[in-house]
């Protein structure tokens, strides 16, 4: 057993270690939100999440196996611990959620690789073939910061920049208080923006489904989401109008191409699903986004959706239970709220306030600190961090065979 006393040491929004005790107890709040499992009529739906250990993508694997029985297999790239340093956050909630399945007598099977890689895809798509047969329900939700192409071996790299012109905004900068700060980015160039496309964008989502198709793994009436986020025209210079909507517009038009050609043979569609802004790892390198949210937290307040209750809602819809509004784009509006009108009103005559007006309580600097912590397990009520806890968690095994199947490791 490894042990260790383990504080949240790190610089900016980067912190050196994560607690295991606090993300399996994240893991537990968001499984009790799903306060309402469907019965399955018949055969349960056999699922495949790409993206599972972190903000939505997990919470859509916790969402289909907790609330629709849903046989899951799940793709994610997390840090085992070293002799110094914790495993990642992810490792520890991906580890969480297949304990919880397994007490629950739920099928839920994690690998750990990269899911740009062929020989990752290739090895799931045996494990899917071996285990599940037919998949039902794909969901996509990846932010990397690059990829390699395998068509060529060039390797890609994301960039969160504008385009066109450099833009600036206040950030919330977590030191010892919570203060903001200003950066401003330099527009992208067009090598910038087409990496940002090809890591971002729907190419890898559309491999994913095309090699499903040929090897007859697409059930009948197959549905596909890939995740999106439309946002706000306050960020907009930095996110839809910038490099990573591009990629988005990508994406988004990707759902149309596949539902038009290979999802044909089975009857099958795909859709993305716009969602709402959350505090997740993605959100936090984006400037702009941490005021943006501590104003959102402010201005809706218990209104606002969990990244849990939305994935909820997609599950419902992808299932039949419960159609939400799908725009003339393609996607699927679980944003509603945070775009109402009088919300996005209220964010805009704020987002022009002072810093002093802004900490003095307009912005929820505060709650933002508190989510940025409990991405890495720490601040979470009930939580005993003077203690020594084990961070040599292994990976969950295989259900049924009693071996983690991990084709590939960071």
């Amino acid at each position: 057993m490894v042990t260790r006393v383990l504080r949240p040491e790190g610089k900016g929004f980067l912190f050196l270690d994560s607690h295991p005790a606090g993300c399996a107890r994240i893991v537990e709040e968001m499984v009790a939100e799903v306060t309402a499992p469907v019965a399955a009529a018949g055969r349960a739906p056999a699922a495949l999440v790409i993206g599972c250990s972190g903000g939505y993508g997990l919470a859509a694997a916790a969402a289909g196996l907790f609330g629709h029985g849903a046989r899951t297999i799940g793709v994610c790239y997390e840090r085992p611990a070293t002799a110094r340093r914790s495993a990642s956050a992810g490792w520890y909630r991906t580890v969480a959620l297949a304990r919880q399945a397994a007490a629950a007598g739920l099928w839920f099977d994690p690998v750990n690789g990269d899911c740009f890689d062929p020989a990752l895809r290739a090895a799931v798509l045996d494990r899917v073939a071996a285990a599940l047969g037919p998949i039902d329900v794909l969901i996509y939700s990846v932010a990397a910061p690059r990829r390699t192409d395998p068509r060529t071996g060039t390797v890609y790299h994301a960039a969160v920049k504008p385009i066109g012109a450099a833009y600036s905004a206040r950030n919330v900068a977590v030191d010892r208080d919570v203060v903001l700060r200003e950066a401003t980015l330099e527009p992208a160039t067009d090598a910038e923006i087409d990496g940002t496309i090809k890591v971002m964008g729907g190419e890898d989502w559309a491999d994913w489904v095309a090699d499903l198709a040929s090897r007859d793994l697409l059930a009948p009436g197959f549905t596909t989401a890939a995740l999106t986020y439309v946002g706000s025209k306050l960020t907009a210079p930095v996110y839809r109008q910038g490099t990573i909507g591009r990629a988005k517009d990508h994406l988004e038009a990707t759902a149309g191409l596949l539902t038009a050609g290979v999802l044909t043979r089975s009857g099958g569609s795909a859709l993305t699903s716009a969602n709402c802004a959350a505090v997740t790892m993605s959100s936090l390198a984006i400037p702009g986004i941490s005021l943006y949210l501590s104003l959102l937290r402010a201005v809706a307040g218990d209104a606002a959706e969990s990244p849990m209750r939305q994935s909820v809602r997609l599950w419902d819809h992808l299932t039949g239970r419960d159609c939400a509004d799908v725009d003339s784009d393609g996607r699927l509006r679980l944003d509603d709220w945070e775009m109402a009108p009088h919300i996005q009103a209220a964010l805009e005559e704020r987002w022009a306030a002072t810093d002093e007006e802004l900490l003095g309580g307009l912005a929820d600097t505060d709650w933002f600190k508190m989510q940025m912590w409990q991405l890495y397990g720490f601040g979470v009520n009930g939580i005993d961090y003077s203690q020594p806890v084990e961070v040599d968690q292994p990976w969950p095994a295989t259900p049924g065979s009693g071996q983690a199947l991990r084709p590939s490791r960071p």
